[in-house]
């Protein structure tokens, strides 16, 4: 008989309840990205003066950077309601004209993913966020006629992780687009210290910065080690994060100093031994590395270009001298091109 704590769901004790915790409440526990949190302060205090809704916002960057957790925290600091969903749910103009119609006035909507939206979907945005105002089909065939409905005002907040995949209409219907930059390893330090006192975690101002070195200069990232280095601090020491500490945990789960990790190593040493240093096209790559191509260029790649480790050309990707230094390895000597026949 199958044992059955196995294979029934029963909820487990876990970090879950410090979910929500971990994400700032407010504009200013938010950590960096510093010309954003400018502005936006500015805008929230002026739609407040004049008992307006925000203007429409685009949130753009990779993804781990804390555009879901500003599109929250906006909300808050509006004290209005929001309404998350994700472009490719929306399939339908009727699922989006459901959720438009059950906004309050000046709520939020928040739509991640916003460039995977379909084409009819889209359309029905335009008039939501210009006029306030929906089209609805009414009926089937000969029969079938167009009605308005008016909406509240609202504030549509919209994130991409690939700016460049929306429509030129779309895009030039939000009043403001802000660009998430990479965190620094010290603003990273200050989002592990801060969780680390929400899990009740004792590390040390070193050990967090270790940990913030290796982050990717993601603060999804940095959340994750936290928690992997903890584990490891309890099992193999006293519990305490120290720098060595930190720094035996990432080695073990096979994070480098620059915080590779095993596919990022792998994508580097592939475009080198394999093809030369580049050239090389990402589908090619994809194939390689047997990784999707959309993880390829929204999760390893961003760090990698950063980091010069890795350079886009109109031929393909390109590994740099600073990948061959980091990994030991000598760039193959050009052929002249009169030996090539």
């Amino acid at each position: 008989m199958p044992r059955e704590d196995i294979i029934v769901p029963t909820p487990m004790d876990d970090d879950s309840i410090f979910d929500d915790q971990i994400r700032p409440q407010r504009l200013s526990d938010f950590p960096g990205q510093d010309p954003i949190k400018d502005k936006l302060g500015i805008a929230i205090a002026a739609a407040k003066q004049r008992k307006e809704p925000l203007d429409h916002l685009l949130l753009s960057g990779p993804p781990g950077l804390g555009k879901t957790t500003l599109a929250r925290i906006l909300a808050a600091e509006m004290g209005v309601d929001i309404k998350q969903s994700a472009g490719p749910v929306i399939e339908r103009q009727a699922d989006l004209s459901a959720i438009l119609t059950s906004l309050e006035e000046f709520d939020i909507l928040f739509i991640d993913e916003i460039h995977r939206l379909n084409h009819a979907v889209e359309e029905t945005l335009y008039s939501a966020m210009e006029d306030f105002e929906v089209d609805i089909m009414l009926g089937k065939g000969p029969t079938a006629r167009s009605m308005k409905i008016g909406l509240k005002p609202f504030t549509l907040i919209g994130a991409t992780t690939r700016a460049g995949l929306l429509t030129p209409p779309l895009r030039a219907r939000f009043g403001d687009t802000c660009r998430f930059d990479f965190y620094s390893p010290q603003e990273l330090e200050q989002i592990i210290l801060r969780s680390a006192r929400i899990l009740n975690v004792p590390i040390e101002r070193d050990g967090a910065l270790e940990i913030a070195t290796r982050s990717r200069g993601t603060a999804r990232v940095a959340n994750r080690l936290l928690r992997r280095v903890r584990d490891y601090a309890q099992v193999k020491g006293s519990g305490i994060i120290t720098r060595d500490m930190a720094d035996a945990a990432l080695k073990l789960l096979r994070i480098d100093d620059l915080g590779l990790d095993d596919m990022d190593r792998q994508i580097i040493t592939t475009v080198i031994e394999k093809f030369g240093g580049g050239p090389v096209g990402v589908s090619s790559m994809s194939v390689a590395v047997g990784e999707e191509r959309q993880t390829l260029e929204e999760v390893h790649e961003p760090y990698l270009i950063q980091i010069g480790f890795l350079k886009r050309t109109q031929q393909g990707r390109v590994a740099t001298m600073l990948a061959y230094k980091h990994f030991g390895l000598q760039p193959a000597p050009t052929t002249p091109q009169n030996e090539l026949f």
